[in-house]
């Protein structure tokens, strides 16, 4: 497998670029394999001086990219990773230990938000109003436009989707004529590295992104404090966003953080259509996806024919090495986290809850396992599991499942299985979330769209290209005489 891999020419340029980084860098961090453990790469370990020295050379240089020029390179880099979708695919699983199933999918996305970033980079973004419109009106029009940020734009990104959290980022920051200092995940960095490869080719200009690897401990507060840094999005933890949020003062932050997503089955539901989706959102992405189904809340006269098709499903979920294109799932992250699902689970267990299939754990692969029983008091479901787990928590009356999906600081997304029209009424208006999907996981979005959590899950901003543009970019208005 990975014999194959060193073959492809962007390991082989990788290869080279390393080398001559290594001549005049010391400090290096290797990057592994969750499947094998195997390094499979080494990337610059970035100081506090590079970063200062990022923002500098930012600074610099004046974006001056016209609509067209910006849209051209959007659309070219779609193309390019469209042609190169195998070999970027094989990165992604090489170092995340995502199957190939989810990160040629992944690929498909990225391209998605260049592309709708492309269309939106063309798009006049003003409006234009009428002043009189009351008895004390003038005869004048107020325009607004959006202009780039003065500053630099600061984007820290997870692990858990390598490229497709990144392309959030850096798509609309292009599209908006941005600079952009990207620190990627120290844990899958090459995937961001090899993206940032495909801009330049497309025509980006280096300046536009500078991607800095290295350990979040030594570089972040840097990162998110230096006096050029005008705007920080951030994606990853609850912890890391509110302690980005205190540290930045005073600057404009974008969070999108963590969810613990339920998925409600009433008793109306179709329960195969159902259960199918209930297991493609917890395994999906090895169940590492803010938006996974992280409880299952299903209503008692139902739950036990629905957990059986669930473990039916679970039981047909293939898993294992990464490269079987097979396998619907690979490894976790790394060993740590697949240690902490197994501890929880047990725990639950212990607490009552009862393991209808899986809890079981080979290094970093950690089987898709399910759970009935569970109370929404265990750690289990009360703090996000961000791993390949179905706890199914029961309830009686709407009331109870509006109340059990509400009882949690999370507040990003969910998924709804009914078809009767009072209780998706009820559940748009009622749950504390960012998105309500109707028969649907509670990740479904496409990249277009707004995305975006409320309470512990975000400040409300929403990501996806659209609204991605609006934050990275200054309203202004101008008023003229109209006759």
């Amino acid at each position: 497998m990975n014999t194959t891999l060193r073959d492809h020419p962007a390991f082989r340029a990788e290869a080279l670029r390393l080398k001559g980084e290594r001549a005049t860098r010391a400090r290096t961090l290797d990057v592994f394999d969750p499947f094998t453990g195997t390094r499979v790469g080494t990337v610059p370990l970035a100081s506090v001086d590079d970063v200062r020295a990022a923002f500098e050379y930012a600074a610099a240089y004046q974006p001056a990219l016209t609509r067209y020029e910006r849209s051209q390179i959007l659309e070219r880099a779609a193309v390019l990773l469209r042609e190169r979708a195998e070999e970027a695919s094989d990165l992604i699983s090489l170092e995340s230990g995502l199957s190939k199933q989810d990160s040629g999918y992944e690929i498909g996305r990225v391209a998605d938000v260049f592309k709708f970033a492309s269309i939106e980079a063309l798009r006049d973004d003003g409006e234009s109003f009428s002043c009189d419109l009351t008895p004390h009106g003038r005869k004048r029009r107020v325009f607004s436009q959006r202009e780039p940020l003065a500053g630099v734009i600061v984007a820290i990104t997870p692990f858990n989707h390598p490229m497709n959290q990144v392309a959030h980022k850096v798509a609309p920051a292009i599209a908006t004529n941005n600079r952009v200092v990207l620190k990627p995940s120290e844990k899958v960095p090459l995937s961001a590295l090899y993206l940032a490869d495909v801009l330049y080719e497309a025509g980006l200009p280096a300046p536009m992104l500078q991607v800095l690897t290295g350990d979040p401990r030594e570089i972040a507060d840097e990162l998110i404090t230096h006096a050029l840094a005008e705007l920080v999005t951030f994606t990853g933890g609850v912890a890391i966003g509110k302690y980005i949020a205190a540290k930045a003062a005073y600057r404009r932050v974008v969070l999108e953080l963590g969810g613990n997503d339920p998925l409600i089955v009433l008793d109306d539901a179709d329960l195969e259509r159902a259960a199918t989706l209930a297991v493609q959102g917890s395994y999906k992405n090895s169940g590492q996806r803010c938006t996974a189904v992280k409880r299952m809340l299903v209503q008692k006269s139902i739950a036990a024919d629905f957990t059986d098709l669930v473990v039916e499903k679970t039981q047909a979920w293939s898993f294992g090495d990464p490269f079987d294109v097979s396998n619907q799932m690979g490894t976790v992250i790394d060993v740590a986290a697949a240690q902490l699902f197994e501890a929880r689970v047990n725990e639950a267990i212990a607490s009552g809850a009862r393991l209808r299939i899986g809890n079981q754990r080979n290094g970093a692969l950690y089987s898709p396992t399910v759970l009935d029983g569970v109370d929404p008091s265990m750690t289990l479901v009360r703090e996000e599991t961000f791993g390949p787990v179905s706890p199914i928590i029961t309830f009686d009356t709407l009331d109870d499942a509006i109340r059990i999906s509400n009882g949690t600081p999370f507040g990003l997304s969910s998924g709804v299985c009914t078809n009767r029209q009072d209780a998706i009424t009820r559940f748009i208006n009622e749950l504390r979330v960012g998105t309500v999907n109707v028969w649907e996981v509670p990740g479904y979005r496409i990249e277009l769209t707004p995305f975006g959590g409320i309470k512990d899950s975000g400040l409300g901003y929403k990501e996806g290209v659209q609204e991605a543009m609006k934050s990275f970019t200054n309203l202004k208005t101008f008023s003229l005489p109209w006759e």
